[in-house]
């Protein structure tokens, strides 16, 4: 191996501590929200937000930075990334109240943003052999997967030695490696001619998201108000002016044009509903493997590892499986796996059901892994090869906001049901578990079923979905491949 292609896995590696980090924390907090909860003592709607503030942040601002990065230097906003990254980690860490842990994590997702982008600008720079860059690629793609996967499980190994906040230091030597290194072996990257970024669509996308979300979680936490319905309505006004505002920008951050093809339609709604399934399903899972079944957090993580091993797994194997069964049928697949373990989730109760657990997380995780590793390629496929960075770029974007989009919805259903079908004592299971021990069965038994509910849902929009792949894609995997313009 000459010292060029040496410099360049060495790159590869020093890019991918914060692309892990950055998706690791989208899912660390599933299994260490009972002891922050216990510590700060958060209402039901500061729970979620504490869950997926992080998400929204990275999802709506992911696009926007890419273009910024283009114009200003990857490099450079790789770097600005990672040191804001660290600080919000070390805040976050230390939090005394919800709402500075809810802002620390906000500014984590804003620096998430930056990273994303820029570290796949600048590991395609560091591979210019095609067949080096697509392996470099992969590399990318199943740690960016294996970050998602083991993040809760970092977060219970963690949680059984420290306290809370040191799922948030962990971040912290990683940064400090990539900072120390990245000058070293990485190279600026600029793109031109990119144009400029519309201020307003960034503004309107990340409000219209943060309102509308707001008015849904207060409405399912504590009843329809005022406040709630306004707050909602604004957001829709909001992220229909961004809608509509995209369409006269010569640089739109969204090219909602794209959409008019089925094929790309299916492969961006694969890349949020799936992410949505597995992040709602984790969350609530956490709960009732530690607040309803109690088991201590380091038995909870261990019981995620099944699962998180068959999607890491399935994200290296599935360019194999895809070359041999085609692009549709693997998408296929992939939604009706998804279907199939959330089904099992169902037969989880106040008495037990950890076995069922383990199951669900195997079966859906082969699932996650194939919709992780296709959706890119087949969005990108789907469109003429001067639209591939836009399509790339709004796949991307569906990954972060489905993340978030499944603790935010799923877990205010879930609160909803709780708050409907439970002892009416106080909107959160822990919280009514320290006031009302006697009601502790009544209360389980209510979140068990919000769970069910939620998890019920998302297994009927991912059946609905693979018939929709059944019917919409083409039958030629070729008709997946991308097409060269004229």
């Amino acid at each position: 191996m000459t010292r060029q292609h040496s410099r360049a896995w060495f790159g590869l590696l020093v890019i991918l501590c914060p692309v892990f980090l950055v998706s690791m924390d989208g899912s660390i907090l599933f299994l260490a929200m009972p002891a922050i909860s216990r510590a700060l003592t958060p209402t039901a709607d500061q729970a979620l937000w504490i869950l997926d503030v992080y998400g929204f942040a990275v999802g709506s601002l992911l696009i926007a930075f890419g273009n910024i990065g283009d114009r200003y230097g990857r490099l450079k906003l790789l770097m600005i990334g990672a040191a804001v990254f660290g600080a919000g980690s070390a805040g976050a860490a230390f939090a005394p109240s919800p709402e500075l842990l809810i802002a620390f994590r906000a500014l984590m997702g804003l620096a998430g943003a930056t990273l994303l982008p820029s570290a796949l600008a600048v590991l395609s720079e560091l591979f210019p052999d095609a067949r080096r860059r697509a392996r470099a690629i992969g590399i990318f793609a199943a740690a960016f997967a294996a970050g998602f996967a083991i993040g809760p499980v970092v977060g219970g190994v963690l949680l059984e030695r420290f306290p809370w906040g040191s799922v948030f230091l962990v971040n912290l030597p990683v940064i400090a490696v990539f900072l120390a290194l990245a000058p070293v072996l990485l190279r600026e990257v600029r793109a031109a001619g990119k144009g400029r970024v519309d201020a307003l669509s960034v503004v309107l996308s990340a409000a219209g998201l943060l309102l509308a979300i707001y008015g849904i979680k207060h409405a399912a936490a504590d009843g329809l108000s005022v406040t709630a319905v306004s707050a909602a309505i604004a957001g829709a006004g909001l992220l229909v002016w961004f809608a509509r505002r995209q369409r006269g920008l010569e640089y739109p951050l969204i090219e909602f044009s794209l959409f008019r093809d089925r094929v790309f339609t299916i492969a961006i709604v694969t890349g949020l509903l799936p992410l949505a399934a597995w992040s709602a399903s984790a969350y609530l899972s956490g709960i009732l493997l530690q607040s309803v079944l109690g088991l201590p957090v380091l038995h909870a993580a261990l019981l995620a590892l099944p699962g998180a091993a068959v999607l890491t797994i399935m994200c290296v194997v599935t360019p194999a499986l895809v070359d041999r069964i085609g692009a549709r049928a693997a998408l296929i697949v992939c939604h009706f796996s998804i279907a199939a373990g959330l089904a099992l989730l169902l037969m989880t109760g106040v008495a037990g059901g950890v076995g069922w657990y383990v199951a669900s997380t195997v079966v859906a995780g082969a699932g996650y892994g194939i919709s992780f590793s296709v959706v890119a390629d087949t969005a990108v496929g789907a469109v003429p090869a001067e639209r591939a960075g836009a399509a790339g770029a709004i796949a991307e974007t569906s990954n972060e906001i489905g993340n978030a989009l499944g603790i935010a919805l799923m877990g205010s259903l879930a609160a909803l049901v709780f708050r409907l079908a439970g002892p009416d004592l106080a909107p959160t299971l822990g919280e009514t578990l320290d006031i009302a021990p006697a009601a502790a069965l009544d209360a389980k038994t209510a979140f068990v079923a919000g769970l069910h509910t939620a998890v019920a849902v998302l297994g009927l929009l991912h059946v609905g979905l693979g018939i929709l792949a059944l019917r919409w894609l083409p039958q030629s995997a070729k008709a997946l491949e991308p097409q060269v313009s004229a």
